[in-house]
């Protein structure tokens, strides 16, 4: 579970540098807080942290299940890829939002193949 630990963490890191993006963004933008709003610019930097708050509420339990019922190592081979996936997410929307399919792909499903299987692996432990 230590590789699961990891994962999640590093996770947590990308998740907090997009948050110090907004902030810069704000100031290079000149969105005073508490706007969210104003510039098409900052507004897709803002998107791309709250739409990765979203995904993290399937991914972190997610992760934890699957790597305590299913397999730590699979786990945490998923949860690179969905790190992986929330950098390309970031760069294609702040580039252009039709520019972030493949960064929701990598991300969006290993999150839902996590929640999923992790489910399934408690709920077979469960049933014995």
């Amino acid at each position: 579970m230590e590789l699961v630990t990891v994962v999640i963490a590093l996770a947590l890191v990308e998740y907090s540098v997009f948050g110090m993006l907004v902030g810069w963004a704000r100031g290079k933008y000149g969105v005073s807080a508490p706007a969210v709003s104003g510039d098409p610019i900052f507004e897709r930097y803002y998107r791309v942290q709250q739409n990765t708050l979203e995904v993290l509420m399937l991914f972190i339990p997610g992760m934890w299940m699957f790597g305590r019922y299913v397999s730590a190592e699979v786990a945490a081979g998923l949860g690179v890829v969905f790190i992986v996936g929330r950098f390309l997410y970031f760069r294609g929307y702040v580039a252009d939002p039709k520019a972030r399919s493949l960064g929701f792909v990598l991300s969006f499903f290993p999150a839902l193949i996590l929640l999923v299987g992790g489910l399934i692996g408690a709920a077979m432990k469960l049933l014995g």
